[in-house]
This record gives C-alpha cells, sequence and structure tokens, in this order.
C-alpha cells in the first residue's frame, strides 16, 4: 500500500519535505550537530564537497574526509527536531519515494552525534569528551511509539523509585547506544556514561529565572542515581530521541559530547570553541580508521 500525500509530504521538486533532501543527497554515514552554523566547522576538514542544501534550521553538506563518504546535519535543538530528522532520513533510504511504498530491502544508516553538554558528576571535568553509553529519555516524544522492544526497565524503575517521579510526567525511558558504533568511537581519552535528555534548556534542566518548576531537587537525585554501575552524567536535549528513534527505525547511533560545562562544581570552559574542534577532528579520524 502507498502512503497517502499528507503522510509523506514531498515538495514540488521530489524532496523530502523538511530536510530538502533526496535520497542521492545522504551519505550512509551521518554526522548530526544541533547548531547549523557547526556544519561548516566540520565540513572544513572535508577533501571535496558534493551536495549542500539547507531548509530552516536543517542545512545539509555532503563530501568526502580521508576518501570516505559523509553527511554532516544540523538537527537544531531538541527531541521534537529528531523526530522529523530521523523520519526522513528513514523514509529517504527505506522508502520509494516514486510508488511511495516502503521498500523490501531495508538500508541502515550509521548517525554520530556531536553535541555540547553539561557534566552532573564532579569527576568528569569541563574540556573533556563523553561518549553516552545510555540514553534517559526525560522528555517523552518518544512514548509517542511502540517502545517496549527497546526499553530497559529494570533502570527505568529504579530512576522512577530513586528520583520519586510524578507521575503526571512521562515515564522515564532507558535506550542504549549502537554496540558496534560504540566500539569504533571509544577510546581511553573519553569517558563513558548515561545521558540525560530534558525536552527543554530552563525548567526541564532545573534552571529557575522566574518559573518555580516541579521538582527542586530533581537535578541533585539525578547526580546521585546509579544502577548496576550505570550512572547519569550529563544532561543535554537530543541523545535519547536520537537513540530510541534509531532503534526503532533500525538505525546506528551514538552519541559523543563536549563537556563545556560541570553543573556539580559551577565550572565552564574558558575555550568551548577549542573542545568542540578537538572533538570534531577526533570523531572523524575514528570515522575514517
Amino acid at each position: 500500500m502507498s502512503l497517502e500525500n499528507s503522510e509523506l509530504i514531498l515538495n514540488p521538486d521530489g524532496s523530502i519535505y523538511h530536510l530538502n533532501l533526496k535520497p542521492e543527497n545522504i551519505a550512509n554515514n551521518i554526522i548530526f550537530v544541533g547548531d547549523q552554523d557547526r556544519v561548516n566547522k566540520i565540513t572544513q576538514y572535508f577533501d571535496s564537497i558534493e551536495f549542500s542544501t539547507q531548509k530552516r534550521e536543517f542545512k545539509t553538506t555532503t563530501g568526502f574526509y580521508k576518501g570516505k563518504r559523509l553527511s554532516v546535519i544540523s538537527t537544531g535543538i531538541g527531541p521534537d527536531n529528531i523526530d522529523i530528522v530521523m523520519n526522513e532520513l528513514d523514509a529517504l533510504v527505506n522508502i520509494d519515494l516514486k510508488t511511495r511504498r516502503i521498500k523490501e530491502k531495508l538500508t541502515s544508516l550509521n548517525i554520530i552525534r556531536i553535541g555540547t553538554s553539561g557534566s552532573l558528576q564532579k569527576n568528569i571535568p569541563v574540556d573533556s569528551f563523553l561518549l553516552s553509553s545510555y540514553s534517559l529519555d526525560l522528555n517523552g516524544m518518544i512514548r509517542s511509539y511502540n517502545v517496549e522492544a527497546i526499553s530497559n526497565p529494570e533502570i527505568e524503575d529504579a530512576f522512577v523509585k530513586h528520583t520519586n517521579w510524578s507521575d503526571k510526567k512521562s515515564y522515564p525511558l532507558v535506550v542504549s547506544c549502537n554496540v558496534d558504533l560504540k566500539k569504533k568511537l571509544e577510546s581511553d581519552k573519553i569517558f563513558e556514561g548515561m545521558t540525560a535528555t530534558a525536552g527543554g534548556f530552563y525548567g526541564p534542566q532545573g534552571r529557575i529565572l522566574r518559573l518555580n518548576i516541579q521538582d527542586p531537587s530533581l537535578n541533585q537525585k539525578i547526580d546521585s542515581f546509579e544502577c548496576n554501575g550505570i550512572q547519569a552524567t550529563n544532561l543535554e536535549m537530543e541523545t535519547s530521541a536520537i537513540y530510541g528513534m534509531a532503534k526503532l527505525l533500525g538505525h546506528n547511533a551514538c552519541s559523543l559530547n563536549a563537556i563545556i560545562a560541570n553543573r556539580a562544581n559551577g565550572t565552564f570552559s574558558k575555550n568551548p570553541k577549542k573542545v568542540v574542534d578537538e572533538l570534531i577532528i577526533y570523531t572523524l579520524n575514528k570515522l575514517v580508521q
């Protein structure tokens, strides 16, 4: 059965609606960044550029780094944007856009996030790198889908009990990264842990300006949580959505974070651009090894 025009939305030129991309425009290895300006900070190291486009906050550039074809895509901020990007990338490789039918043979993409984040633990300092072995979803976007097959109930239930999680909020979801990508990207230079993904920057991450928040002590509870040796290490706004959507759609995902703040001791990097650039070079070289 072909998909309706209202479900699979295409632009007049046949490209996918938000990303403005056609299947031939993307590589199988894709780097996600949040900031559209960071796309060029990665592709400046490419040997050659074959394609580039932008629509709204979604900028895509595809080219070659040391002989490997890579795409870099800016997702914008937040899990809602990840829902758009992941579904449309999957459509590009797994749906025939002309017949609007799902392909019999499915393709798996490799998706690597390069982002910035704040550490929740004193022993993970600013200017370090962190690989998200697990993601802790606190925002609920991914629960719009059937997630039972990808969840980790033991960790989720322990977190709910430890934090006295409000039953008026979406139930937390824990999703692991892709093991093969993790092996490719890890080293003795990088920390590992569980990245908590919030649905906003202020209240959802415990910041208080003029509005009171539902649980002022939640950050301290997250900091002290541990289950089976797994500890919450940092807080941001995309990783759990990437991991959840990737697992559900059959893609491989791993998130790398430049730690530019440490909320446990109140410090911030003196040169955040430098640590991000170092993480970019680290990731590119790991991908071509």
